[in-house]
């Protein structure tokens, strides 16, 4: 089910403009996929509480005010992080066919506690969004992973996930999605006295050594 979020047609271009449009609260967007680009403003509290909400691939009857079209469902594609502080520089919404199929990076979560971490394992999540193709009324809000079945030395793939008949994965199925493994602590090699070599009690000792001992002083010349 679709949720809604009201816009406004952009009129201005450029960093600048942009640069306003967030000092006024508003968030630079634009929705491409359909006969042609819209750039807009929306707000991105009201945009943050529905993916809250209703999670980051929820469909999203976007209402502009000014556009030709009544409503048009779209998803959020991708966003623009501020490099510094919180919050979005910019945001692009796709707008789908409900009967079209369309390409979209599912959260994976880990749900649980792994039997290896009482045995001091460390879990290591390295695939943290699933690639999948589907229609858009059929996105799933998560992939989740039940951890509480994954065990130490364990390594959970791709092709182990368990996944809706309806999605077609695009992610290799060899790829590692989270694995449970043993920490190896080094152990610390106590340092042994050092010893120079040839200098032990009772060694003859170096040769330059030896020569200094056995070479005659030499007389004083004001004598």
């Amino acid at each position: 089910m679709a949720v809604a979020l009201k816009a406004k047609i952009r009129e201005g271009r450029g960093k600048g403009a942009n640069r306003r449009l967030r000092g006024e609260g508003l968030l630079p967007a634009v929705v491409y996929g359909g006969k042609a680009n819209i750039s807009l403003t929306v707000n991105p509290k009201e945009l943050q509480k529905l993916i809250e909400k209703a999670g980051i691939n929820s469909l999203i009857e976007l209402v502009i005010e000014g556009d030709s079209e009544k409503k048009r469902v779209v998803v959020l594609k991708d966003h623009q992080q501020h490099p510094i502080r919180d919050g979005w520089e910019h945001a692009d919404f796709l707008e789908v066919d409900m009967q079209q199929k369309i390409k979209v990076d599912v959260p994976i979560i880990l749900e649980g506690h792994s039997p290896g971490e009482k045995l001091g394992g460390l879990v290591e999540h390295n695939l943290h969004t699933l690639a999948v193709k589907c229609l858009p009324g059929e996105i799933p809000e998560a992939i989740k992973v039940d951890m509480t079945q994954v065990q130490l030395d364990q390594v959970v793939h791709v092709s182990d996930l368990t996944v809706p008949d309806n999605l077609e994965v695009q992610n290799n199925p060899s790829e590692s999605v989270v694995s449970v493994h043993e920490v190896k602590v080094k152990e610390e090699v106590p340092e042994e006295e050092a010893v120079v070599e040839g200098v032990e009690e009772g060694a003859e000792a170096p040769a330059a050594e030896q020569a200094e001992d056995q070479a005659e002083p030499v007389e004083d010349k004001k004598k």
